[in-house]
């Protein structure tokens, strides 16, 4: 439990309490945004960090936020505004000192079964994740405090991690652990509805439902039945199709120098909402073209995920937060931040080893700490075991679940299995077509290979997709690296430093831009670039900078020897 200003937040029974021990109704999106406050107190959170967190993959309005951050007031009796305040056009700051409280046996919440506690919340209301492990506090430079979690912060997680362990293990053993070939779904795609008087909406609306309806129907499992009409000006939507299992309904508008554009996934049968989500798309600072695609992959991508999930076994929602909750610790990610977030993965399948999405989101994990050369070299060996072994289990068991298919194309590409990298990612986007993780593997695999043409339009299809979102850092820095070996140090530095503002702190990044630098003739900042990454990888020489040569072609292996010599000259230790 934490306590504030007089009040226990209870996570374990999903409750408010003031003094005199009543306890205060949430909605549990309210119940969510004050969870992330309390584990987030005195710390600046902007409008984007809260709605991320709480409407994760959903695009919402600001009025939703507005509300939520309304109830939370009245429910602390804050009129004044002195415990959520408002900082004007940063965001908020819940200010009040929490204190973690343990809580007794005997305080333990009656037993309720899973099904009884999906039953008590409506469609629109399933809980966001709130299991946010605090941050690490940042220093002044930005950067997150090196070093060990502090001892509440660990208690903290810790009490989290047991919380939703025990929910795992009660979820999974539901189901039964089986083979599964997934269901074949009849899609009928709808035309958008344009709600906005701009001329170009029409033409927008038909080419992003052409390209919807051809996307979808590169997926395996799914027949896909076209738009049978043009798209919806009146508010009046297409009746769905006798034939369609689902049906797919969007409106489209431009607001704000944006187009906007939302759709829903309807059961044809029940007429309940599947899914629900929406994308933003600039329209002055991109091409046309691009704004196609993303607005198309902005829906097709998640679009994809919930159908290949409603074709599978039906997956603990715990798990899904669990490595929904990991997989937020990627953008900004540091080892500290790299740390919790295995720690949280760790104890979950502890307590529910059969669990494929924790076993597919820690192996993943566990290759991406390899990527990142965060574990000990005598190590690795065991670290590519472990997570080829999670995945083994978890392949036989859903052959055709995309978190397993990511986690098996990641692996392959990470151990220099490149060949079998290009099969298996091929075979992931089958089931979504606009995965940009999988093109990164791919795009990688093909770089290692010498084939850069190859790679660099693989890594440009992942950007014109642009999803997801989580992994939009890597592709830019595949892209990056690409031109780099191919000598073309202006163009790499765009792609270079577009990769950066996302992620900062892998250091790989820097030194391919000390490269450009050095390359350039620009060796100031080219030792400045090599500075940062040293700080970021510390113990980095010319002959640990690159990656395992196993497997890589000649030309590749020729290429990164001018890379590390241009490193060893911009001040990179030769060994």
């Amino acid at each position: 439990m934490l306590q504030f200003a007089g009040f226990e937040l209870d996570i374990e029974r999903v409750e408010l309490r003031p003094a005199n021990g009543e306890v205060i109704r949430l909605r549990p999106k309210t119940f969510a945004l004050l969870h992330l406050f309390a584990t987030n107190a005195n710390r600046l959170l902007s409008k984007q960090e809260l709605m991320t967190a709480v409407w994760p993959n959903v695009h919402v309005g600001d009025d939703s936020l507005f509300q939520c951050i309304r109830e939370i007031r009245t429910a602390l009796g804050d009129k004044d505004r002195q415990i959520v305040k408002s900082v004007s056009g940063r965001g908020y700051l819940f200010d009040a000192d929490v204190v973690v409280v343990n809580r007794s046996p005997a305080d333990s919440p009656p037993h309720t079964t899973p099904e009884a506690e999906a039953a008590a919340l409506s469609d629109e209301d399933v809980p966001a994740p709130v299991l946010q492990p605090p941050p690490l506090a940042p220093k002044e430079d930005g950067s997150a405090a090196a070093g060990a979690i502090s001892r509440p912060r660990r208690r903290l997680i810790a009490a989290v991690v047991a919380v939703v362990a025990i929910g795992v293990t009660l979820t999974a053993t539901l189901f039964i652990q089986r083979a599964s070939t997934p269901e074949t779904r009849t899609i009928a795609v709808q035309p958008f509805e344009i709600k906005t008087s701009d001329p170009a909406a029409a033409a927008m609306a038909s080419t992003v439902s052409d390209r919807l309806t051809d996307g979808l129907s590169k997926i395996s499992n799914v027949r896909v039945l076209a738009p049978e009409a043009q798209p919806v000006v009146a508010n009046v939507a297409a009746p769905p199709s006798a034939k369609a299992d689902l049906v797919v309904r969007g409106e489209l508008q431009r607001e704000d120098g944006n187009w906007q554009l939302q759709a829903r996934l309807i059961d044809s049968r029940t007429g309940q909402v599947q899914w629900a989500g929406g994308i933003r798309v600039p329209v002055d600072t991109i091409s046309e073209r691009l704004q196609q695609s993303r607005l198309t992959a902005g829906i097709g991508a998640p679009l994809a995920l919930r159908i290949n999930a409603l074709t599978q076994r039906a997956m603990p929602p715990e798990s899904k937060i669990i490595a929904e909750q990991a997989a937020a610790f990627l953008n900004q990610t540091n080892r500290e931040r790299f740390k919790v977030a295995q720690e949280l993965l760790e104890k979950s399948h502890a307590a529910a080893p059969n669990d494929v999405e924790i076993s597919a989101a820690l192996s993943a994990h566990l290759m991406r700490g390899v990527a990142m050369v965060w574990y000990p070299p005598s190590e690795l060996e065991g670290i590519e075991k472990r997570a080829r072994d999670l995945l083994r289990d978890a392949v036989k068991t859903e052959p055709s679940y995309i978190p397993v298919l990511q986690a098996y194309c990641r692996l392959l590409q990470n151990t220099n299995q490149f060949a079998e990298t290009l099969v298996a990612c091929e075979n992931a986007l089958r089931f979504d077509p606009w995965d940009g993780l999988v093109m990164f593997q791919i795009g990688m695999a093909q770089l290692r290979l010498g084939r850069y043409q190859d790679a660099l339009a693989t890594f440009e299809r992942a950007d014109a997709a642009d999803t997801p979102e989580v992994s939009r850092w890597t592709w830019l820095l595949g892209a990056g690296l690409t031109l780099v070996l191919m000598e073309r140090y202006d163009d790499a530095l765009t792609w270079l430093h577009r990769s950066r503002a996302i992620t900062p702190a892998t250091g790989r990044t820097d030194f391919m831009i000390a490269t450009c630098y050095q390359a350039m003739g620009r060796h100031e900042e080219a030792r400045v670039a090599v500075a940062t990454g040293l700080r970021l990888r510390p113990g980095t020489t010319g002959e640990t900078v690159g990656l395992p040569p196993k497997n890589e072609s000649p030309r590749f292996l020729a290429d990164s020897a001018k890379v590390r010599e241009l490193l060893v000259a911009a001040g990179l230790p030769p060994k």
